[in-house]
């Protein structure tokens, strides 16, 4: 096919749907895009592809090419089924934290001003009363991830001297993350306690001495070991540090406060409260894992120990800002009032059974072109972000086959809509696990999988 059918840049410049574009992202920036596209045409019409209507083809992707080429971030759908996606941004804030960060982001707050004196305040202050109120912590503050809350914490508490933990918690998850490297970065002195499935709080005890500045647990987050193993229980470390004068702290990783309640999947999964009633000094936790809200690392426990990690010099690099202050207030608000199993995102996801999840995906198979092959299947979706390890939850998936294209092109085809919508492969079907997907979003998923099919090159 000749390259001359490609229209000009000129010609294409004049369809009403380029110059609303225009209007929107500036005449520079279209152009632009508008060159790409005609570039990507050309290759697709070398590489033996005969589009029925070649400037329409063009015009379509432009939207797609501004958006990727102006800005990088971008919301998308998770139909992976995975709740606590890390790689799809964690926890989705619910509205109600939504409206909270932009009412405050556009003003002036008083973040870190005191209304009532007048004068400078403090923002390690904001949300520390909600947090001690759903978890019996005397005293908290929050930094910018539960990274950054572990190193603080062993910084503040621990720096020159050495912290006990059992060589069964040495973990690294996500991105490299390693427990001894962040103990190494704060100063910490690791000594390793136990052996990989076996420790003992006698073997805490026998390591106990002058150097000692903490003992500290973790939970396993993406992993389990199984079998011959023991570990002791926290009131056991706690009993022995009190014993000894030495602080206990727990790096509890997914911030799981209890809601929602009575899920098998999630049985053996830690409640911050709990760690504090067992008398754990400090906790560390996120603040976008179980609880559902922002990016944030939090830190609660007993004033005594809180104290220095407020005055640490790291203080003011892991801080975080208004926004983030906002949409975690607005999710705590939402335990504090008894809404989080209905307005958390993550907590209602978790709460959605088999049976609702299918009649919604039935709803969208009906709807779905007669071309493609269709089939509502049993699947399981996980808790993901390092929590639950294991864990499963019953869910229906909608599995896919498109006779005229491979799954990973119908995967790659559903990624590049607007909005891109995330998929899974397996047994050479596209699946989609409504659980992770707003139910307002289903008829978004439908249209489009109905605009991959209609987009599909002609054979």
């Amino acid at each position: 096919m000749s390259y001359r059918l490609i229209p000009s840049i000129e010609q294409l410049r004049q369809r009403a749907e380029v110059r609303a574009l225009e209007e929107l992202f500036g005449r520079d920036s279209v152009v632009d895009a508008l060159r790409l596209e005609a570039a990507a045409m050309r290759e697709r019409l070398s590489a033996g592809e005969t589009p029925p209507d070649i400037g329409s083809d063009i015009v379509r992707a432009l939207p797609g090419r501004l958006r990727r080429t102006l800005h990088s971030l971008e919301g998308v759908i998770n139909a992976t089924g995975v709740i606590v996606h890390t790689n799809l941004g964690r926890a989705p804030l619910s509205r109600f934290a939504a409206e909270r960060v932009a009412a405050l982001a556009t003003g002036y707050t008083n973040l870190e001003y005191d209304l009532v004196r007048g004068e400078r305040g403090r923002r390690d202050v904001h949300a520390e009363r909600l947090i001690c109120r759903l978890t019996g912590a005397e005293a908290a503050v929050v930094v910018n991830n539960n990274a950054a809350a572990t190193l603080l914490t062993l910084a503040a508490l621990a720096s020159g001297r050495e912290v006990l933990i059992s060589r069964g918690e040495l973990v690294e998850i996500g991105g490299g993350f390693r427990v001894p490297d962040v103990m190494a970065q704060s100063g910490a002195i690791l000594r390793e306690v136990g052996t990989t499935n076996r420790t003992r709080a006698a073997d805490y005890a026998a390591a106990l001495s002058e150097r000692t500045a903490m003992i500290l647990r973790v939970h396993p987050s993406n992993f389990r070991i199984e079998g011959f193993t023991e570990r002791p229980e926290l009131h056991e470390l706690t009993a022995l540090g009190r014993r000894f004068s030495v602080p206990v702290a727990e790096d509890l990783g997914s911030g799981y406060l209890g809601v929602p309640a009575d899920v098998a999947a999630l049985r053996d999964e830690p409640v911050v409260r709990t760690s504090l009633d067992a008398g754990a000094d400090v906790v560390m936790f996120s603040g976008d894992k179980l609880l559902g809200g922002p990016q944030a690392g939090i830190i609660a426990g007993k004033e005594a120990a809180l104290t220095p990690v407020r005055r640490h010099p790291l203080m003011r690099a892991l801080r975080v800002d208004k926004m983030t202050y906002a949409a975690l207030e607005g999710t705590l608000e939402a335990y504090a009032s008894g809404r989080a199993a209905a307005d958390v995102p993550v907590a209602r996801m978790i709460s959605m059974t088999a049976d609702e999840i299918d009649r919604r995906a039935r709803a969208v198979a009906g709807a779905l072109p007669r071309a493609l092959q269709v089939a509502i299947v049993d699947g399981y979706s996980t808790i993901g972000g390092g929590s639950a390890p294991g864990s499963t939850l019953a869910t229906r998936l909608i599995a896919i086959t498109d006779p005229t294209a491979s799954s990973d092109a119908l995967a790659a085809s559903l990624r590049a809509q607007s909005p891109p919508v995330i998929a899974r492969i397996e047994n050479d079907r596209v699946v989609l696990d409504l659980r992770t997907v707003a139910p307002e979003d289903d008829q978004r998923v439908e249209a489009a999988i109905t605009r991959c099919v209609a987009s599909a090159p002609s054979n």
